[in-house]
């Protein structure tokens, strides 16, 4: 059975996934390690660690309950890692999926769940050097954990549309806006919690019988789109790709804290089980037009732009931006849905413009680094 640990509701927290680049032609490297080790010998109190694949290293910021306060958090946080990467020649990177590189030439960290995951899934193993956000919200008990869980599903697409930021995979366009889902899919257990799982009572009974099965032995086997993580006591959303700049994991963390309070504060707010119908069509609609993509957006079958409605959303959570302090993020995320601007975008203007992945790379790490090279 497992025990839903108390959080303070509406606390946030963030993970990013980054590339470890070479600068010669900023493909990946297997530097981790040493990158670690640089870190390690420098005073400091953050999260950094090591990924599956040894061209990956993870961050993540403590418990917050202000964006802005994150906002900083991650400024020192990439400050620290810049000094320890230069200091060995190496380039950081975000974006959902490096541009060219291969996954056969990856190698898996040494740790024991890595060596685990490779062994159970193969070539999957590698082909997950792809990379992501995740963002954490603090919920009181089990129940809202599963009611949350349910609720911010219908708004996936809105996450893929506004974080997408891998449009080039193995050396090609994809055509996506973001490629790297794609690689997630691949495992058994991607996907969402069943939609007949309605409280905390339910998901033990659920999670108990997948055990019995031997299907799973913790939480981190459901590579979910957004689960439960009863340890931490929060709601995880996993579907974000990792985006160019420190400014959009922040926007992002902020609409999810908007959505968690209109849903928290209002138990009348409970979402229909007929949404996992069209959940999987309005996922590759996001994928693949970001917000050019065309929803199903209610029962009866009506369909309208993302961009709508991301637009629509984001009027009705303007009370609770005002409620967190976090007006300046909602006008920002609005304006991005105005223009519908993405990172992917930027990407194929680099490439466009450069003619050269290796300089579509060059100037993803620069952006990354040191917040220049977006104009244009």
């Amino acid at each position: 059975m497992l025990d839903f640990t108390h959080s303070a509701p509406l606390t946030l927290g963030v993970e990013l996934e980054l590339m470890i680049l070479n600068r010669h032609d900023f493909n990946l490297t297997r530097a981790s390690d040493d990158l670690l080790l640089q870190v390690g010998r420098r005073q400091h109190a953050y999260d950094i660690k090591p990924e599956i694949t040894q061209g990956m290293i993870e961050i993540g910021t403590a418990i917050h309950s202000d964006v802005n306060q994150m906002q900083l958090e991650l400024y020192s946080i990439r400050a620290l890692l810049n000094e320890c990467a230069e200091k060995l020649n190496l380039g950081l990177a975000g974006g959902g999926a490096h541009p060219f590189q291969h996954w056969s030439r990856q190698a898996i960290y040494p740790k024991e769940r890595y060596h685990l995951v490779s062994e159970l899934y193969g070539y999957l193993a590698k082909q997950f050097t792809v990379y992501g956000q995740h963002i954490h919200i603090g919920c009181p008990d089990g129940d809202s954990a599963v009611r949350l869980t349910h609720y911010l599903a219908r708004y996936i697409p809105h996450f893929i549309a506004l974080s997408a930021s891998s449009p080039f995979f193995q050396g090609v366009d994809t055509r996506f806006q973001t490629s790297r889902l794609t690689s997630v899919n691949a495992f058994p257990l991607s996907g969402c919690m069943p939609a007949n799982v309605h409280d905390w009572e339910g998901f033990n009974r659920y999670f108990g019988h997948m055990q019995q099965l031997g299907i799973v032995a913790s939480m981190k086997d459901f590579y979910w789109d957004i689960r439960p993580k009863p340890e931490y006591g929060t709601v995880e959303i996993r579907i974000c790709d990792t985006p160019l700049t420190l400014e959009t994991p922040v926007l992002l963390a902020a609409y999810a804290q908007m959505l968690a309070r209109r849903c928290l504060n209002d138990p009348s707010l409970m979402a229909p089980e007929s949404q996992y119908l069209t959940y999987s069509y309005n996922r590759f609609q996001a994928c693949r037009f970001g917000f050019d993509g065309s929803i199903v957006a209610d029962e009866q079958g009506g369909t309208r732009s993302l961009q709508e409605d991301v637009l629509d959303t984001l009027q009705a959570l303007e009370e609770h931006a005002a409620a967190l302090g976090s007006l300046e993020q909602w006008r920002s995320l609005r304006q991005r849905a105005l223009t519908r601007r993405t990172d992917s975008d930027w990407l194929r203007k680099v490439l466009e413009d450069s003619g050269s992945l290796s300089e579509v790379v060059r100037r993803q790490s620069e952006l990354w680094m040191y917040g220049r090279g977006q104009e244009g």
